[in-house]
């Protein structure tokens, strides 16, 4: 009989001399294959128990971690539209972020089909929608959207799309009164080029409509294959981010979108002329791409150019949240929001509390020179400590987890 270790996938990346492979974290998580690597950190593949894990680690080189920051920020939205948290802790050298592995990435996907077809990026548009509202509706904004975010769910959820990386996210309105943090000036860029917004690329203050603007030209990299901005000859960073601005100032949406039917071309332009502080109009923009696969005489089926008949097969109706958001009580045409938002958000607290007693993410157990530590909160995530000579101050350790958790929410 087959276990998950035998049907997941990896991602080939070898490295005979990495010391993280065949490491074991808290003391049962053993690092098994790199997955990949990126200027924050690293993410590998571990076994436990007979099951898989992805395991990501980052260097612990200054105080503010933005693994930590992820885990917090994952664990505030906690959804079916974010893989599952297990563990977060440290040791010596590392932040160490285990997390629910899940499948093929949409930039693993494209680089092996080079394009999607129309429909298949109609039902990738739909639910990358659907995740922003969510997010969006949660006070956050991700602001690093790419293919490499986007993975998707694996054996009875394979239909399902996720995201991942919250190292960048940042909340951009109050959670109290809902009132948006003004627009200033930046000095650098925050996200990926490729995909940023033009507002985000002249290095202003990000909201939702950089996320928004962020997805049109994910899906229009689909659609193409590649971008026009991309392959430019510049080696200097700051002189490559200019012309990558130049380069979309000057792409007209119409010319971007060339050959594809004219919901791409609307899509980029809404985006781009959406205001700092405006609301998406999600549902109006989910409903774009469902009529255009129902115009084209195909089922919105979630059947993506990669799926098999087995996957289909095996798909979990019961927990597959995208089966259950085609209509709309008022408009039959329309997705809803309310089997995969509105219940998640009527229950969502304002966990960011005005007093410190509101909020209480970690509970702090030491145990000296035991090598491990459980910092665990009630249903939420299991926080550990790795380290033999700790001497941390209890109260402090709690502080400074509270100051992060207030400082991103």
């Amino acid at each position: 009989m087959n276990s998950q270790l035998d049907n997941i996938y990896i991602s080939p990346l070898e490295s005979n001399k990495d010391p993280l492979l065949n490491k074991v974290f808290f003391s049962k998580y053993k690092t098994v294959q790199k997955l990949g690597e990126g200027s924050f950190g690293k993410v590998y593949k571990a076994t436990y128990d007979n099951k898989v894990f992805a395991i990501k680690v980052e260097k612990r080189t200054s105080n503010q971690s933005l693994l930590e920051s992820e885990a917090t920020i994952m664990n505030y939205l906690k959804s079916k539209y974010i893989p599952n948290i297990e563990s977060f802790g440290q040791n010596n050298e590392y932040n160490i972020l285990i997390m629910e592995l899940m499948d093929k990435s949409l930039e693993d996907l494209i680089n092996i089909y080079k394009t999607f077809s129309i429909k298949t990026t109609c039902l990738l548009a739909y639910q990358m929608i659907n995740i922003l509202k969510f997010i969006h509706d949660n006070h956050i904004i991700h602001r690093d959207i790419k293919p490499d975010n986007f993975v998707m769910g694996k054996e009875e959820k394979n239909a399902n799309l996720y995201i991942l990386d919250f190292g960048l996210a940042k909340k951009y309105r109050s959670s109290k009164n809902l009132v948006q943090y003004p627009l200033i000036k930046r000095k650098k860029l925050t996200g990926t080029a490729r995909y940023a917004s033009i507002n985000a690329l002249e290095e202003y203050e990000q909201s939702r409509r950089d996320d928004l603007e962020s997805i049109s030209y994910v899906l229009l990299y689909f659609l193409r294959g590649n971008l026009p901005w991309q392959g430019l000859r510049v080696k200097a960073k700051e002189e490559r981010y200019q012309k990558i601005l130049e380069k979309k100032k000057s792409t007209q949406p119409d010319d971007l979108c060339k050959g594809f039917p004219q919901e791409f071309s609307y899509f980029v332009s809404y985006s781009r002329n959406l205001g700092f502080y405006d609301e998406p109009q999600y549902k109006k923009l989910r409903k774009i791409f469902l009529n255009l696969v129902l115009q084209m005489k195909e089922k919105f089926d979630f059947i993506y150019d990669w799926t098999k008949k087995e996957d289909i097969n095996i798909r979990d109706n019961k927990n597959n949240f995208i089966e259950d958001d085609l209509y709309d009580d008022d408009d039959e045409d329309c997705a809803n929001d309310k089997n995969n938002l509105n219940s998640e958000n009527d229950k969502k607290k304002d966990e960011v509390a005005t007093n410190g007693n509101n909020l209480t993410l970690y509970k702090t157990l030491i145990t000296e020179g035991g090598g491990k530590t459980n910092l665990n909160s009630n249903n939420n995530i299991n926080v550990i400590i790795e380290n033999k000579n700790l001497h941390e101050n209890i109260s402090s350790r709690c502080c400074s987890m509270y100051n992060i958790f207030y400082n991103i929410l």
